[in-house]
This record gives structure tokens, sequence and C-alpha cells, in this order.
């Protein structure tokens, strides 16, 4: 069975603080609302109760998936919604508990009751949850799984695909990377060439280019944003924002206006081995910063791990090439797509079912394949980064001090594009012939490690740091 995973999949823009507790669930409410349509119910609805199971109830208050659900049952889309209008629908339905359903019609919603947070988790997915509409006719109820990165499934229809056979689409469909790299060879293009054939089967060109220089916008402008704005982070853990005070140290005086000013600013700095440490650190703290504070990031492949594919573009284009523009944003971001897809058909993006291996891990990964080929890099060598960068992520926890996605994890994103850099400078000097470890045997090697870690250490905040360290020390 061959998947067919689009670049625009794995790099999905949306809202803090996570893809797959805020962004999924919030998926998951627009899709339920589908479904009252379908079947003729919404204008009859009286009440909704949403049950929250296992990880999404043991670190979503932190993760924001109450707000998310109740986001989402108001028929707001978390691509497109005004960031600055989001506090004050949640304080409406808190105050007068009532839901604008579907942005249609105002119903009963007591966010205290009609939200319930079960520790027991459902048997299909960590990351189960289940809307009950009431009629005056009786119930609906559907039940949804976040799988990470902001995609959801419903078991049964996940259930009857696999009795199926699946076509498709993609002139080269890939499930893994042998397959990928067979066909950069048998085509004699590379992975970014072969990416953007199979993106072509499904857009036009122009749309691929459009899309493609939203999402790297929609990047630009929020490390500019985290860049740019100081205080504490919500959720009681009090943690200070950094990258500003980072950032005015690294920038000193300089007259500037907009996001691309900006960048062109940064080109013109000091360049040494600490200050490139820096600056590639800066970048990542400040996309993490706005997605802990519900600002707009893109999910890379996650929004835990929102920080790394961004700072190390970043770096590409400040420091190694000034002279990189739209050619290079394209290649870089097709090309940590279609590796991020190979991770997701092979083992999981889900911190809830891999732990942060499967996040932070994942997005090294892909920055460093990535930014690999940007520097003349073979497929081989490509792929050899994206090895090397996992290699040295596995069995990587997931323990976010109260739930929050903030310690741990918005330091972890420094971590990883630092290692996605190195990843991929070791792969530039290494023959592929004398690669030991392939890419596809370190994905398997990912999965089992995920099978067998301890559930605790899976985003339920139940080990690790999170108890080690808990909200009364902070």
């Amino acid at each position: 069975m061959e998947e067919c995973i689009s670049v625009f999949d794995m790099l999905k823009i949306g809202v803090g603080p996570s893809s797959s507790h805020t962004l999924g669930p919030w998926r998951g409410a627009e899709r339920f609302l589908n479904e009252l349509r379908e079947e003729n119910i919404l204008s009859k609805v009286i009440r909704i109760k949403v049950d929250l199971f296992g990880s999404l109830s043991l670190t979503g208050k932190g993760h924001a998936t109450d707000l998310a659900v109740m986001l989402g049952l108001t028929g707001a889309d978390p691509e497109y919604i005004p960031i600055d209008s989001i506090d004050k629908t949640i304080s409406e339905i808190r105050k007068n508990k009532q839901l604008h359903l579907a942005g249609e019609r105002m119903i009963a919603f007591d966010m205290e009751t009609d939200i319930v947070f079960n520790k027991n988790f459902l048997p299909f997915h960590s990351n189960g949850f289940t809307f009950t509409a009431y009629t005056p006719d009786g119930e609906y109820e559907s039940t949804f799984y976040s799988i990470g990165g902001g995609f959801v499934v419903k078991e049964e229809r996940t259930n009857a695909a696999k009795k199926e056979i699946i076509k498709c689409a993609f002139p080269f469909p890939i499930q893994n990377a042998v397959e990928l790299l067979d066909y950069t060879v048998k085509e004699n293009k590379s992975i970014s060439e072969i990416v953007y054939e199979n993106e072509k089967s499904m857009r036009t060109e122009e749309n691929i280019h459009n899309e493609l220089m939203r999402v790297w916008n929609t990047m630009l402008e929020c490390m500019y944003i985290g860049c740019h704005s100081e205080g504490i982070l919500p959720g009681g853990l009090n943690v200070r924002r950094r990258a500003f005070d980072m950032h005015q140290n690294l920038i000193g005086l300089a007259n500037y206006s907009t996001p691309q000013e900006w960048l062109e600013t940064i080109r013109k700095t000091e360049v040494k081995f600490r200050q490139i440490l820096k600056w590639v650190s800066c970048f990542a703290l400040a996309v993490n910063e706005v997605n802990a504070s519900l600002g707009r990031v893109v999910t890379a492949p996650t929004n835990g791990s929102a920080g790394v594919i961004p700072a190390v573009l970043m770096y590409y284009m400040v420091i190694e090439n000034h002279q990189a523009g739209e050619k290079e944003i394209k290649q870089f971001l097709m090309v940590a797509g279609e590796i991020g897809s190979i991770f997701k058909k092979g083992a999981t993006i889900s911190a809830a079912m891999g732990g942060c291996q499967a996040e932070i891990g994942v997005s090294s990964a892909m920055a460093a394949g990535a930014l690999c080929e940007l520097m003349g890099g073979s497929p081989a060598q490509v792929l050899m980064a994206a090895e090397i960068a996992m290699e040295h992520h596995l069995g990587m926890t997931c323990d976010p001090i109260g739930g929050l996605v903030q310690i741990p994890c918005i330091e972890r994103n420094t971590m990883g594009a630092i290692k996605a850099i190195n990843a991929a400078e070791l792969a530039l000097e290494t023959d592929p012939k004398n690669a030991k470890v392939p890419l596809d045997k370190v994905i398997n090697t990912m999965w089992e490690t995920a099978k067998d870690m301890n559930t605790k250490y899976k985003e339920t905040s139940e080990g690790g740091l999170a108890i080690s360290v808990n909200m009364a020390d902070c």
C-alpha cells in the first residue's frame, strides 16, 4: 500500500502550541461539524460534550487542547484565524457559557463540564477524543485520533482503508528511503526534483510556488515576531522569553521595518563560530516562544519541533549563501517535507507515540537532509545527513513540565537545529559507499525504540523532568 503524503501535509500552517494536542483536535472539531452537516442535524444540536482521552487528557491543559476544540467548534480556521481574536473568543465562551456553533447559532456550552478529561487511554491511539452532540431526537457521537503533525484519523476508516488497494497518484510513489534513492538514480534527478514532479500531479506549478512561499513567509514572520517580543510566556512556569535579548545582543543598532529587511540586515552582521551558534539558537527559540504563546507557526513536522527547519533554512540564507532566494527556499522545503513523510510512513511523528525522538529527531533529520542538498550533496548524502541527525536523537523522551510546550521543548529546538547543520556537514564529507547505517534502518530502529519506551515518557508529563521539576519549583 503506497501512501501519498504531500509536502503541504508535512508543513502545515496553524496555531501553537502543539500539532497533535492543539491543531489535531481543532481539525477534528471541524470534521465533526462536517459530519453533523452530512447527517442534517447541525441545526438541531442543543449541546455538545467533548471527551479527551490519554495523552490529550494528561497534558491537554498545557497544550490548550480544550481551547482548540472550542475554537474548532465555532468554525474558526487555525490557518487564518486572527491570533489576537483567540483570547476574546475563549473569554466570551467562558463568561457567557455559550458557544457560537459553526459560526451559525448559539448553544449552551460550559467548558468546565462539557469538556471531560479522561486519563484512560483508548486502544487505537493515545490521542483519542470523542464529540457527542445532543439533539431533541437523541445523540450523535464520533471519535477521532490525533496522530501527530496535525493529522487526524478515525479508527473505522483507517481499518477499512487497509483492506483496499490504494493507488497513489504520484508518478514516483515513495514508501521508504531506498525507493526515493532509486528514483533519483533512474531519473537522474535530485530529491527536490523528484518531489516536485510528485507535487505537480496534484497542483499547478503556480500553486506549488505560492504555497511553498506562504509556508516560508509564515516561518520568517514567526522568527521575526519571536525576536521582537519580550516578556513571560503564558502557562504558569514563568518562562522568560530569551530570543528578544539574544537578538538585541546580536544585531545591535539597526534600522529595518519588515521581515525581509531584517533578513538582509542579519546578512551584514559579524560571522564567527559563536555568533553562528547564537543566531541559529535565536531563530529556533523565537519560533517556539511564539508557538508557546498560541502564535501562528508551521508544523515542521509538529508544533513542538517547529523551530528547527526555519532556523536551519535561515542559517543557510543569512550565513552560507547571501544570494539564496525563492529557488533555494522551495528546494529546501520540498526535501524536508519528503524526508518527514518517510518517517511518518515508517515510524511516527507523534511524541505521544514515540517520545521526542519523533518530533525533534524527525525535524532535525528533515533539516539536515534539506541543508545537505542545498550545500551540493548528492541524494545519497542527503539521506545520510537525515540518518545521522536521527541516529543521535534515538530514545529522546517527551517529558514536558506542567504539560506545557516550554521546558525542555523550546531549548530542544536549538539543539536539533545545531545537530542538523552538523549532520549535513558530516554527510558532505563522507562517501555514501562507506555509510554503515541506512536511513530506513534508523527509522525502523526509532519505531522499535518508540514501542519499547515506557508510556510515562511519551508526552504524559508522568515521568522525567515533568516530575523531577514541578510547577512549584518554577
